[in-house]
């Protein structure tokens, strides 16, 4: 898919400002999440040395009481260290106010040698044994990318470990250890915000961009876009364009295309002289005529080559001789044709097989004129002659009385066909007169005769005047009652047809409408459904409301339409049907179109198709002019 000029340009300028947001982005959340982690670091040493130096005057604190330990067992004194510890409330405070108020900090716990826990802000843990975690310097050192996959990943404590000695200064010996512990999951309450900002801002920015983007390339391709209307129109032959009323370079560049339109108008008036005079030459022979360049370049093919070598002349334009006349043709032997150069032929006769083996052979003169100035080839003109162009000439002529013969019957087509329509007309009248008074099926035939009179004197109208403006005589009517009229109208080709009819109708105000203009319209749908089933079938009406519109529903279980022609429905003259004329379904969708509505189809193949036709159950007074503009707009546009 090729993208517009203004769309590159847009999505340019918003992938730019991603990129430099993004980047931007970035960079400040690796700076925040490396600025917590290492913050969170400091802070773990410093509370680890601040419980060290509370801890040692603890110890102190009981040493001056006169606390000694029962023996120099390990485990009495294990058991003093726990007791001193334990027993200050300096201490004590220290580790719950780091661990309570602090949003990094998440335990504090002095373990011994053998990893046991004497004093800890997890009342659960003193006196048993706690596994080390993994240090922070591990989650301190890893990349950006590792250090947010781990902090966003499960759960995870890391220690921050200090060792904690026992004796005077200078004659210390380890004891255990100070483990102060972070979480990752209060490492992500502090990151998350500033990491949502990023991803909202960068959002912003992107939406942002595109808008701005999206005002600047229009602006900027404005100018753009009204020299490509002024080629257009040059290029349609509208050479007299007004100039853009600017002083910059695209002003300069419309006043150049404006000039060089007025060069081409001259030009193309030559050239189209020049060529009406050579097509109305080379059109009036029947002899094939090739002109070929000096390296065997095809630069002028006359209609009539067509009748010989069965590609039409222009698709022959520009071709080199060998490609015309290849290896094995039966002229290019005859032609003395030697790679792309000819040789010169006086006259010969050839017969040349026909594409259907049935058919006889074609008897071709030609001839080779090899075109020299000064000795030195300029090119070639060869001529092919039907030698039996007498027999061709009046088969032509043949032709031309026949197609003439149809104009005239497709002249008097009305006057033919509304004179019997006159004359029935008249005497269903004098019937009328002469029928005896009451309801009886005489006069409700009569009535109905008079009915379908009137409705083919329309069809022929609507036939010769398709495309002619057409006034809507609008009037209130009850959808219900107008599609069981059509139905009865429809009754007997159904009954024939074996269709049965189902309705569904629900409750619907009044419409206002053609009447006769909507009645044929449904009745083509119809007629079309019942010749899509021809060995039987059901045939449902619907009527139901869809906010503001009426939908009538005419659904068959026919054959269905072939996908390759649902985009072709709606044109006129287009059917598949031995016979048809296809106009019925473009007259049915210009008379929904008139009326302010729509008209759509499902179909699958072997399943049958839905007409679904909607109208406005409130429509404003418009002129019958302006609608016929729509609709005719409508039309044109679904036959391209």
């Amino acid at each position: 898919m090729r993208l517009r000029l203004k769309t590159k340009i847009t999505l340019i300028i918003a992938l730019l400002v991603l990129t430099v947001v993004g980047v931007t982005s970035w960079l400040h959340v690796l700076t925040l999440t490396r600025q917590v982690i290492e913050q969170a670091n400091g802070r773990a040493n410093l509370v680890a040395q601040q419980v060290f130096f509370q801890a040692q005057n603890a110890l102190a604190e009981a040493a001056n009481e006169g606390q000694v330990p029962a023996s120099n067992r390990p485990e009495d004194v294990r058991e003093y260290v726990r007791n001193a510890l334990d027993q200050n409330s300096a201490l004590t405070s220290l580790i719950d106010a780091e661990v309570g108020n602090s949003f990094l900090v998440y335990e504090v716990t002095i373990v011994d040698r053998d990893g046991t826990a004497l004093i800890s802000s997890d009342a659960s843990l003193p006196g048993r044994k706690v596994l080390p975690r993994p240090p922070l310097s591990q989650l301190v050192n890893a990349g950006f990318i590792q250090q947010l996959r781990w902090i966003y990943s499960a759960p995870q404590a890391y220690d921050v470990s200090d060792p904690f000695k026992l004796g005077p200064p200078g004659r210390q010996v380890p004891f255990g250890e100070i483990r102060v512990a972070l979480h990752t999951g209060l490492l992500a309450i502090e990151i998350t915000p500033s990491l949502r900002s990023a991803v909202f801002l960068a959002l912003i920015s992107v939406l942002a961009s595109v808008l701005l983007a999206a005002i600047v390339s229009t602006a900027i391709l404005a100018p753009v876009e009204r020299i490509s209307a002024q080629l257009d129109r040059i290029s349609r032959g509208e050479f007299d364009q007004k100039l853009l009323a600017r002083g910059d370079e695209f002003g300069q560049v419309s006043t150049k295309i404006s000039q060089i339109g007025l060069q081409l108008r001259g030009v193309r008036e030559i050239f189209s002289t020049l060529r009406e005079n050579l097509d109305q030459i080379l059109g009036g022979l029947e002899d094939g005529l090739l002109l070929f360049t000096r390296d065997g370049r095809a630069v002028m093919v006359s209609p009539a080559v067509e009748n010989f070598l069965g590609s039409p002349a222009d698709q022959l334009l520009g071709r080199k001789a060998s490609e015309i006349f290849p290896a094995g043709h039966p002229l290019g032997s005859a032609l003395g044709l030697v790679g792309d150069e000819f040789e010169p032929v006086a006259a010969a006769e050839i017969d040349v097989p026909a594409s259907d083996s049935s058919l006889p052979p074609q008897r071709v003169g030609l001839s080779v004129q090899v075109i020299s100035e000064r000795g030195t080839r300029m090119g070639a003109l060869v001529t092919l002659r039907d030698l039996q162009s007498l027999e061709s000439i009046s088969r032509q002529l043949q032709v031309s009385e026949r197609l003439a013969a149809l104009g005239r019957v497709t002249a008097g087509v009305a006057h033919e066909v509304k004179n019997p329509l006159n004359s029935m007309r008249l005497w269903l009248e004098n019937l009328k007169e002469n029928l005896p008074p009451g309801d009886g099926v005489p006069r409700q035939a009569v009535a109905v005769l008079d009915s379908e009179i009137d409705r083919l004197d329309s069809v022929v109208k609507r036939f010769l005047d398709f495309m002619r403006s057409q006034e809507l005589r609008l009037e209130e009517t009850h959808l219900e009652e107008l599609l069981d009229e059509v139905s009865g109208i429809a009754r007997p080709q159904m009954e024939r047809a074996h269709v049965q009819l189902e309705k569904q109708y629900a409750d619907l105000p009044p419409v206002r409408v053609d009447r006769p203009l909507l009645t044929q319209a449904l009745l083509n749908l119809i007629f079309n459904a019942i010749e899509a089933m021809p060995s039987g079938g059901k045939l449902a009406l619907g009527l139901e409301r869809r906010g503001e519109w009426a939908e009538i529903s005419i659904e068959d279980t026919g054959q269905g339409i072939a996908p390759e022609n649902r985009a072709r429905v709606f044109q006129l003259f287009f059917t598949t049907r031995p016979g048809g004329s296809g106009i019925g379904l473009a007259s049915a969708y210009k008379a929904i179109q008139l009326h302010d509505g729509s008209i759509d189809f499902d179909s699958q193949i072997g399943r049958g198709t839905t007409f679904r036709i909607e109208l406005p159950l409130t429509r404003p007074v418009e002129p019958a002019v302006s609608r016929l503009r729509e609709a005719n707009g409508a039309l044109a546009r679904n036959a391209s």
